[in-house]
Formats: C-alpha cells, sequence, structure tokens
C-alpha cells in the first residue's frame, strides 16, 4: 500500500517537534511502514489529498470493561454534590459493581465491551489500555480480564489488572482483600501486561499499595498507579520506588513526588474529562514539564467521571483547561502513551519504518485543528492491520 500526498506528522523522536514531513508519502507493506517521503511503491493507493496522517492514537488510560451507566450522579454533581458525597449516599465505583458482576455472569460484557472499543476507535484510537476493578472478585477480575483478551474490536487492547478499591461486603476483612488481591489476582491475571492501584484515601493506603506493587513486581508485572486525585497521600513517591509504568491524575502532588517521578522515568497520565467533570485542580502542569516529567493524555473513559470516547476532546481540554501545549497534547497521546504501556520500544506511537501501519488519516491539513474543533470529529479514515 501506498499512502500519497500527505501531510505526515511522524512523532518520531529522531525528527524534530512532532516530526512533520510535508508533501510526503508512505509506503507499507506486511503491516509495517517502510519508508516515509518521496518514496513509491506497488500496490493499492490511496491518495489523502493533501490531509494530515499520524500515527494512530494510544488511549492509555481506560476503565471501558463495566455494564450501566451514572448519569444520575452526573445530575447530583451537576447540582453541586461532590464526588465524595456522591459516594457516601451509595454512588460511586460501588454503583457499577453489580451491573457489571450480572453482565460478567449472562456474557453480555463481551458486546458492551465490544461496541464501546469500536466507538473509541471510530473516534481515532488504534491501540486502548483497558482496566478491570468493576467486579472485585478473584473470579469477576479473571473474566473481565479475559472478556477484554478475547474482545474482537479492531484495535490493540492493553490488559491491565485493576485493584481500584475495597468492595462494601469485604470492608470487615480488608486485610483479607488484599491478601487475596496479592495472592490469588495478581498471580493468576496471566493476560495482564500490568497491575494498576488506587493509591487514595477512600481507596488503598499507602502500606496497602507497596504490599500490591510488590506482589505484582514479584509476578513480572510493572505496576501504574491511581494518584493524587482527591488527596496527596504520598502515592507518586510510592509508585516511584516501583519505577512505574505511570501515574495518573496527579491533580495533588508534591515537589517530592514529581521529582521521585522525574528521576523514575515514570510518565504522568493527564484525565483532563475527569478532571473537569469533578471539578478537581488543574495539575501542576508547569512543575511536571520544568522536572522533565513526560506527560500523557488519556480519556479515563469510564461511567462515573469520564464517560467519553473521543481523545480529541481531551486535547481540547488538556490544551485549554490545563494549558498544554499543541505539541504536549500530540505526543501525549502518541509516543508518551505508548511509554506509559511500555510499548516504546514497538514503534507504536509514531511513523517510521518498521513502526506497525497503524495511522489515522485526518478532514484537515493542520494538528491544531484536531484539539481546536472539538464540537465534531475531524477523523476521516483509521487503518489498522
Amino acid at each position: 500500500m501506498l499512502i500519497r500526498n500527505a501531510r505526515v506528522m511522524t512523532c518520531d523522536p529522531s525528527r524534530p517537534g512532532l516530526g512533520i514531513v510535508e508533501h510526503a508519502s508512505i509506503a507499507i507493506d506486511n503491516s509495517r511502514i517502510v519508508a516515509i517521503g518521496d518514496v513509491t511503491a506497488t500496490g493499492d493507493v490511496i491518495d489523502a489529498k493533501g490531509a494530515l496522517v499520524t500515527p494512530g492514537l494510544i488511549d492509555c488510560h481506560t476503565h471501558a470493561a463495566f455494564a450501566g451507566d451514572r448519569a444520575n450522579e452526573f445530575a447530583m454533581r451537576a447540582a453541586g454534590e461532590s464526588y465524595e458525597a456522591v459516594a457516601a449516599a451509595g454512588g460511586g465505583i460501588n454503583a457499577t459493581l453489580g451491573p457489571t458482576r450480572a453482565a460478567i455472569a449472562d456474557g453480555s460484557i463481551d458486546s458492551i465491551l465490544h461496541d464501546r472499543l469500536v466507538a473509541l476507535r471510530a473516534a481515532g484510537t488504534t491501540t486502548c489500555e483497558v482496566k478491570t476493578g468493576y467486579a472485585l472478585t478473584t473470579e469477576g477480575e479473571l473474566a473481565l480480564l479475559d472478556a477484554i483478551v478475547r474482545s474482537r474490536a479492531p484495535l490493540r487492547r492493553i490488559p491491565t489488572l485493576l485493584a481500584h478499591l475495597v468492595p462494601p461486603e469485604r470492608t470487615a476483612d480488608r486485610a483479607a482483600f488484599v491478601a487475596e488481591i496479592c495472592e490469588q489476582w495478581i498471580p493468576r491475571a496471566h493476560a495482564a501486561t500490568s497491575v494498576d492501584v488506587w493509591c487514595e484515601q477512600s481507596a488503598f493506603t499507602l502500606d496497602e499499595t507497596v504490599a500490591i506493587c510488590d506482589s505484582a513486581t514479584r509476578a513480572g508485572k510493572r505496576v501504574r498507579g491511581h494518584v493524587g486525585q482527591l488527596h496527596d497521600i504520598g502515592g507518586a513517591d510510592v509508585l516511584a520506588r516501583f519505577r512505574a509504568l505511570s501515574v495518573d491524575h496527579l491533580e495533588l502532588v508534591s515537589s517530592a513526588g514529581i521529582a521521585a517521578l522525574a528521576r523514575a522515568g515514570t510518565v504522568a497520565v493527564m484525565l483532563p474529562g475527569a478532571c473537569v467533570q469533578l471539578r478537581l485542580p488543574v495539575p501542576p502542569i508547569a512543575e511536571l514539564r520544568a522536572a522533565g516529567v513526560p506527560l500523557a493524555i488519556a480519556t479515563d473513559l469510564n461511567p462515573g467521571s469520564s464517560y467519553c470516547e473521543s481523545l480529541a476532546v481531551q486535547m481540547w481540554l488538556a490544551t485549554t483547561h490545563f494549558q498544554m501545549t499543541i505539541e504536549e497534547a500530540w505526543l501525549g497521546v502518541t509516543r508518551h502513551a505508548a511509554r506509559a504501556l511500555g510499548l516504546e520500544a514497538t514503534h507504536v506511537g509514531m511513523l517510521a519504518p518498521g513502526a506497525p501501519a497503524e495511522l489515522v488519516i485526518w478532514t484537515t491539513d493542520s494538528p491544531i485543528d484536531v484539539c481546536y474543533r472539538y464540537g465534531t470529529s475531524l477523523v476521516g479514515r483509521v487503518l489498522t492491520p
């Protein structure tokens, strides 16, 4: 295949900035890019007609494996209720456990997840991390992992085992529940590429986070964490000690925590949809940037705080509400997002010889437009092997 007459945004670190190549062609063979520039090839030809061609987008933080919705909570927050007040009234993550467990039991979780992943791809996403975390039983979490792996949705899926919180029925034996995560969930979660833990006052303590991360590390899995969303209890420092792939949210994080992340080479994943919807403080972008912490952007697709399949919408929020630059936004959903998933060695998230042929042809020639025109999709065509 040859894609010709394109404005190619490579996101290749060997090129300056976003690595834009003007008036270029992309030659593809055996689902891999073989050349970019003034090239020719035999086979199918796509005329991009001067449009922007970019790597397929990477959504490095989603909770797509859930059933039901929490629209009632959205209305409560619109009326001024806080996330914690909604949870105390019986809402929050616990409200999604029942519908998700039922969908696992009757098998409908497969079609629910499929439709959600197809919607993500239609918005330009070709690689998607999918977390468990809405069953919170050993068999339920493993079933969610199985559903993620066996999905036939046409995009790459990165399965993550998530220790989300202690469910209501286990609060009386909290230590036993954490032990179950460490001794049952993690050793049996063969399909999970990493283990995530929500380190928060209402979820897992620092000591519990250490135990879960230690178990994951001993099982040969990388770790990541939900950190500093509602309170800063020191999670960034803990995750950095384990050289976490990413820490996500970071609305509240200390300077010491940021320095620890920089030393560890951990990616900070920004989730502006959840931040705006929950009316939380903006993460300290300037301090993270100055420290050299790589910034990624994700949808945080979930039923409670960010029911959104579009990374372009998150890029708009990142460049307006978070005051990230256009370049940071694009690298945040391509190269840096790949690093947050441990995929940088595969060249996912960039267009370069040897990289997989996963790309988006947009209906504009401007990278700015994708962030700027958030009210409509500018995705023209999504190509994957």
